[in-house]
């Protein structure tokens, strides 16, 4: 059996949206997360432009798959700059010991 091209990227993008979500479900450590993240998002990337090459419509997909990657990419810088910050005051990456933010 041969897979086509779509198949392939069909699979990809199923294996890349679970293991974010996996990522995003299980880890505690912020970093983690934020590799979570960018493993979904990387995913509905591909999702868009899939869809975008199976209706014809490539360029907007395209430039739908760029301005997501831009906005993604700011999300991730100031995630991890928080998380440095975090590091710093409190010692911990850990999501579960930061509870001391609540107050």
């Amino acid at each position: 059996m041969t897979l086509s091209a779509s198949s392939i990227v069909l699979i990809t993008i199923v294996g890349l949206a679970g293991i974010g979500f996996y990522g995003i479900l299980v880890s505690r450590n912020m970093i983690k997360l934020i590799i979570g993240l960018q493993l979904l998002v990387k995913g509905a990337v591909l999702a868009f432009i899939l869809a975008g090459n199976q209706n014809g419509n490539i360029n907007e997909a395209q430039t739908l798959a760029l301005t997501i990657i831009v906005a993604d990419t700011i999300v991730a810088v100031l995630g991890l700059a928080f998380a440095v910050q975090i590091r710093q005051r409190f010692g911990t990456l850990d999501i579960k010991a930061l509870t001391t933010l609540k107050r």
